[in-house]
């Protein structure tokens, strides 16, 4: 038996539960499909908000700050209409510890709590991809397909978007299936002509046949999405993302392309975020768009929720193990007794509170973060003649009127409001 959470999925989600478990004094366990060190390719969730930050700063001492000394703060941002500028604003540096966000690749984030979870005593099970999971009256039995297997009293699901685990418990996704299409192209930074630190939207690039175009900075080098048109083919334009870029980069940018791909942006939220012992987390639990960075940050809001819930009854001393059981080969114990745990006075009424406030809360919590997505998506697709004329009198408006500038640059990002107060995710 895990004394402590069965954590499935080494992503930034899975790893966060860990170390947060471990800041709470909860041994964690990690079952990753992977194998150790495997590489991930793209800057994929680059986009760390203040909150993140301060979540990570609790888990682990230096780990925040280690982050925000190695990703970068925007300079400023800007947005134009046609090839015009119609917004402008630059930032004022900040001091690190008042970093209000960092952009850094996910890889490297990975990294980062990867080996920081290691050095916090986080046990790993790697290229384990989980396979059958059963609930049982008190714990959770999870087998891989290589015959290893696990019990615990409590698991965290955050194995991604197709998620094993939320699939074998029969847990549906709401939202839409269908998806608009964007691609997304990395490019490395080059010294001789290195492109401005600003985030830049642009609606109705001229140089991209008028479709939107976002350029996000991060350590390293810059990302670009391209939003696709109805009769555009994504996997063609991601395959040979040259002949569209370059026009959009600086006459003689030599930035190498070190990664393309193209994707759907979904909005979708499973029906429930628990079934028995398990707590879904992260894009397990629910698919937002990249634009307004909602992915990452509400899956570690989850990851943060999910380990106060188990802490709150594991501490209260309302869940002991019954005994150990495992065969996982990581040095776990294994028993012989059926595994499971023994519920103290009222423990089953308190782990079922306990889950019963993670659900509804992040769930309330993605269904909000949804809802802003879908703004930011009817914004961008412009649907509809008024939208279309509101986006075009603003433009017109910019001219003179600074507000109107500033509307159209927050827009495709949509608001950040979790109904939760102090959160934002």
């Amino acid at each position: 038996m895990i004394d402590g959470p069965l954590i499935v999925g080494a992503g930034p989600v899975g790893l966060s539960a860990a170390l947060l478990a471990r800041a709470r004094g909860l041994p964690a366990h990690v079952v990753e499909h992977l194998p150790a060190g495997a590489a991930k390719p793209g800057s994929r969730a680059i986009f760390l908000h203040r909150q993140t930050i301060q979540t990570l700063a609790a888990a682990a001492p230096g780990l925040a700050d280690r982050m925000v000394r190695e990703g970068l703060v925007w300079a400023g941002r800007a947005t134009y209409w046609a090839g015009r500028r119609v917004h402008h604003r630059r930032h004022a540096p900040m001091p690190a510890g008042l970093a209000p966000y960092v952009c850094l690749p996910q890889p490297r984030v990975e990294t980062l709590l990867r080996e920081t979870a290691v050095r916090a005593g986080v046990t790993f099970a790697w290229h384990a991809r989980a396979d059958e999971v059963t609930l049982l009256d008190d714990s959770v039995l999870v087998r891989a397909t290589d015959g290893r297997q696990w019990c615990a009293a409590f698991v965290v699901a955050a194995d991604g978007a197709g998620s094993t685990v939320r699939r074998r418990l029969g847990i549906r996704m709401d939202g839409d299936a269908r998806g608009h299409a964007f691609v997304v192209v990395d490019v490395a930074d080059d010294p001789a002509r290195p492109l401005p630190a600003e985030r830049v939207f642009h609606y109705r690039h001229p140089r991209a046949a008028g479709r939107n175009v976002l350029v996000v900075p991060f350590a390293g080098g810059h990302r670009v999405d391209l939003q696709c048109r109805a009769d555009d083919d994504p996997a063609a334009l991601a395959a040979d993302p040259s002949a569209w870029l370059r026009p959009l980069l600086p006459a003689g940018h030599a930035g190498e392309i070190t990664w393309s791909s193209h994707y759907l942006f979904r909005q979708a939220v499973a029906e429930t975020f628990t079934s028995g012992r398990v707590l879904l987390a992260g894009e397990a639990a629910h698919l937002f768009a990249p634009f307004g960075a909602r992915g990452l940050n509400s899956g570690i809001a989850d990851a943060a929720a999910a380990v106060d819930a188990i802490a709150s009854v594991v501490q209260a001393g309302l869940v002991r193990p019954r005994a150990a059981f495992g065969s996982d080969g990581s040095g776990a114990s294994v028993g012989t007794d059926r595994p499971g745990t023994v519920l103290g006075a009222d423990g089953s009424d308190a782990v079922l509170g306990a889950l019963a406030d993670y659900d509804r809360v992040r769930r309330a919590a993605a269904e909000r973060n949804r809802a802003a997505a879908g703004k930011a998506l009817a914004h961008l697709t412009a649907a509809g003649p008024h939208r279309r004329a509101a986006q075009r009198a603003a433009a017109v408006a910019a001219r003179v009127l600074p507000r109107a500038g500033a509307w159209l640059d927050r827009r495709p990002f949509g608001p950040r409001d979790a109904g939760i107060p102090g959160s934002l995710y």
